[in-house]
């Protein structure tokens, strides 16, 4: 066994690291979205390009996929059979896959007792205590995702219309979002037809940014999502003394508006989620390697 792949996949995009088999990274690659629940077919093309140019970043012949072991942890792994349906259609040696948290929680804190949360087009929330994890969230957006990127995105437009239509005080968020679509409502709906998690989820940096700005709805929807975050971090049940990260792309818009019980608990990751998928795939595969 000469290499190891660590993919990290989610409802933007999917990124992959390409090691050797003590976990040092020697290339990396990005591609599309690669959340399995809503877009299994999809998920899978952008994983195996993701790996493809990793290999090639890497110096490497991608023909050498068929030989190469992966970790992989994506949104929408932790419900119904589409992790085994995946698993069963990738084309590396060995595929496992795991959930976004149990990556990220092994980027962030190691092996160790501590806990993370993902804030990005998705939530999702993982605590190990004595060895043991413990997951919130991760439900999708349909029904779960509270405090995302995608949700603030549907918040944002929801807000949108009922100022259009008299019902709530608008706002220059909201007066800006119109012009997005033409200051027609209409084009609003239409959107929403076929826009995924991530393309809600492209409008939650606009929000944050108008909310530091003093923008009333910004600094609404903002509050609600802090709120949501925070209800699930209270569930965690977490010690004073253990290490709290924070992953994703909406994390540092995050991190200076939580309550300070929780500020107090703010550690740097060691590692982000892509690396905690490469350390996860050297150690267990170099462990399957040694058993042999």
């Amino acid at each position: 066994m000469n290499f190891v792949l660590g993919i990290d996949g989610g409802g933007t995009s999917c990124r992959a690291a390409l090691a050797t088999g003590d976990g040092a990274v020697i290339g990396r690659a990005k591609s599309g979205a690669a959340n399995i629940r809503t877009d299994l077919t999809g998920a899978r093309t952008h994983i195996v390009e993701a790996a493809r140019q990793a290999f090639i970043a890497a110096g490497q012949d991608p023909d050498l996929i068929p030989q190469t072991p992966a970790i992989l942890g994506l949104a929408g792994a932790n419900v119904g059979t589409y992790r085994q349906q995946l698993e069963a259609i990738l084309p590396f040696s060995i595929s496992r896959v795991e959930t976004d948290a149990e990556i990220a929680l092994e980027g962030a804190v190691g092996s160790g007792d501590g806990a993370m949360a993902i804030l990005g087009t998705g939530t999702a929330y993982m605590a190990r205590k004595g060895g043991t994890s413990r997951a919130i969230g991760g439900w999708g957006f349909q029904v779960g995702d509270q405090g995302s990127g995608a949700r603030i995105g549907r918040d944002l437009l929801e807000q949108t219309l009922l100022a259009h239509d008299g019902v709530r005080q608008g706002s220059p968020l909201t007066d800006s979002m119109m012009a997005t679509f033409r200051n027609n409502p209409e084009d609003v709906v239409e959107f929403t037809t076929n826009a995924k998690p991530g393309d809600f989820g492209g409008f939650a940096p606009k929000v944050f940014e108008h909310a530091g700005k003093g923008d009333a709805v910004a600094n609404w929807i903002v509050d609600k999502a802090v709120g949501d975050v925070e209800a699930s971090l209270g569930a965690l049940d977490l010690s004073h003394d253990a290490p709290l990260c924070l992953l994703g792309g909406l994390a540092p818009l995050y991190a200076p508006r939580l309550s300070q019980r929780y500020q107090a608990l703010l550690k740097a990751p060691l590692d982000d989620a892509l690396g905690g998928a490469v350390q996860m795939a050297a150690r267990i595969f170099a462990k399957a390697e040694a058993a042999r």
